[in-house]
């Protein structure tokens, strides 16, 4: 259901650019972060990162051996610049990501120790729709926009703790 609902405004992009003949670039996002995450987005990085500052449980759902790849905004902002100055010709999909995986748990691991917390990590049921893996395929985005991601995670989640520390009050 998710991935779908991906997928169908990028075919009603297609169908316009058929139709009307109108330019499109379509970029596919990648788990994104950064400074400007709104705290309650209900992302990941947000959660963990927002139940640290507070010292509350980080909350970890299965084992937390599931994978994700995780791009730093300014990383996605520099594919957004380059698809867009792309060839007329090339007009995607095109994955924007970083291909670097991390499981769930590292992610909470590396989260708690940046921020200096002493929360604990809990466990909870695994959704049953929740895919063990999420790792993008940048081969094209390299190939078509000689683009790959520069920023590593643990620096990009100084910047964002950062950031929380300073909306939150915390």
């Amino acid at each position: 259901c998710y991935d779908e609902s991906k997928r169908c405004p990028e075919t009603l992009f297609f169908d316009y650019k058929r139709q009307h003949n109108l330019k499109v670039k379509v970029a596919r996002i990648f788990n994104t972060y950064g400074p400007n995450m709104h705290p309650n987005d209900g992302r990941v990085v947000s959660n963990f990162i927002i139940q640290a500052l507070r010292g509350k449980p980080i909350t970890v759902y299965g084992d937390g051996s599931q994978t994700r790849s995780f791009c730093y905004v300014d990383d996605l902002t520099e594919a957004f610049v380059r698809l867009m100055g792309s060839a007329e010709d090339f007009f995607g999909p095109v994955n924007t990501g970083n291909p670097t995986e991390f499981t769930i748990l590292e992610l909470a691991k590396k989260v708690i120790q940046l921020t200096g917390s002493k929360s604990t990590i809990v466990y909870k049921p695994l959704p049953q729709d929740d895919p063990t893996q999420r790792q993008p395929d940048i081969s094209l985005a390299k190939d078509e926009l000689h683009w790959s991601p520069q920023i590593e995670l643990e620096e990009g989640l100084r910047e964002t703790i950062s950031y929380f520390k300073k909306i939150s009050k915390i």
